[in-house]
């Protein structure tokens, strides 16, 4: 990762007012980011669309990650999309995605390569169909080598979403369930939400009561895998243990949403997609909708940035959607002040933010100045049907504020 992208992430990261474990934390959680966190975003985009009224005058600026939303949000025929990363990763898998939906000939050929993304002819559709689509820097990162040595597009051979450092958490976790005898498959095999249920409560449940279950994730450093750093694994645990968090995200994920339309129940416990015709995708990898996506893949742009920079780069009044995920918990109320104060330069009327926070309640009040603040409405039962609906299941809240007249 070139030095500037590195020293992008450390200053949102680290915490330098901090005691010295603290910053070693967020330092060593820096290091780790650097590299492809997210190959899928973890942040439902139906549960997101719903929330933020998404529209044809609806001008969004949303942080990027692992690129699926902001594509999905194309399906509810926004004016236009500007996406923000950090991450030099993302941001070459952003444009990795947006070259395979744009140039592959059909759909079959877009599944395959994305949504599959284990095929052996996936390096020969990048080399003669994608790369020569491709900017410099994108085309020198995913021809470059790995930790390994191996070129990185070669994940889309052995399956992208098990590369990363969210699909190597995943995969370390299938490791530790299958020492105690438990394929996390098996979920995925549920008919009904009764079975879904049964599995969970005989199966999942009581890993969460293992002394190494609960030894491992008392640790903040166990859950960098899952892109949390130090500042956002307090905000998440409050004041219970760390497992029986964890336990209840999980059962959230396993109990609440049948698995046969939640993509997100797959990738955690299938770590891919399902294969048939049947099992669920994101909005923009579903058949009927790649005609859509593909025609209004002008409308987004992406961004290697800072999301604050970003705003403030732009002119008064210049868009109406903010979608932060769950950035603000690293942020300090410094950082905070000032990206709020971006925000509010520049939303239009009837502007939406729409965050997620580890924790259940908003971070926000007490923390950004109220002269600020003051212009933004909290939707509580906006809020509150959006953390319901979020399959993704890993978050403590979703949260939407809107602009006051």
């Amino acid at each position: 990762m070139p030095k500037s992208a590195s020293t992008l992430i450390e200053k949102a990261v680290v915490r330098h007012e901090s005691p010295r474990l603290s910053r070693l934390l967020d330092k060593a959680f820096a290091m780790a980011f650097k590299g492809l966190v997210y190959a899928q975003i973890w942040e439902d985009p139906v549960a997101d669309m719903d929330a933020l009224q998404i529209g044809p005058e609806s001008r969004i600026i949303t942080i990027a990650s692992g690129g699926c939303n902001a594509l999905s949000y194309l399906t509810a025929n926004p004016h236009s999309i500007t996406c923000v990363d950090l991450n030099t990763a993302h941001i070459a898998l952003n444009k990795l995605k947006h070259a395979a939906v744009r140039h592959l000939p059909d759909y079959a050929n877009v599944r395959r390569f994305i949504a599959e993304a284990d095929h052996p002819s996936n390096v020969e559709t990048y080399s003669l169909l994608l790369a020569p689509h491709l900017d410099e820097a994108t085309r020198r990162y995913w021809e470059g080598r790995d930790i390994v040595g191996r070129r990185r597009i070669g994940a889309f051979t052995r399956g992208i979403y098990k590369h990363g450092l969210l699909g190597n958490f995943i995969g370390l976790a299938h490791i530790l369930a299958r020492l105690y005898r438990i394929d996390p498959a098996e979920i995925l095999g549920a008919g009904s939400l009764e079975d879904q249920r049964r599995v969970f409560d005989e199966r999942f449940a009581p890993i969460f009561e293992r002394r190494l279950v609960r030894w491992l994730t008392n640790h903040p450093a166990s859950l960098f895998g899952l892109g949390i750093p130090p500042a956002q694994y307090t905000a998440l645990a409050g004041e219970q243990r760390m497992a029986d968090v964890l336990r209840a995200r999980l059962e959230k994920l396993a109990c609440h949403f049948p698995v046969n339309d939640n993509y997100f129940a797959w990738q955690a416990f299938g770590r891919g997609y399902g294969r048939g015709a049947e099992h669920p995708l994101p909005p923009y990898l579903q058949r009927g909708n790649l005609p859509l996506v593909r025609e209004r893949l002008d409308r987004l742009t992406v961004r290697h940035a800072n999301f604050t920079q970003v705003l403030a780069e732009a002119d008064d009044v210049s868009y109406d959607r903010y979608i932060l995920l769950d950035a603000q918990d690293w942020m300090t109320d410094g950082q905070l002040a000032e990206l709020w104060s971006q925000i509010s330069r520049t939303a239009r009327p009837g502007s939406r933010v729409l965050f997620r926070t580890a924790a259940e309640p908003s971070l926000l009040p007490g923390r950004v100045p109220d002269a600020i603040l003051d212009r933004w409405e909290y939707r509580e039962a906006e809020s509150q049907a959006a953390t319901r609906a979020d399959r993704s299941s890993i978050y403590g809240g979703v949260h939407l504020y809107a602009l006051r007249p």
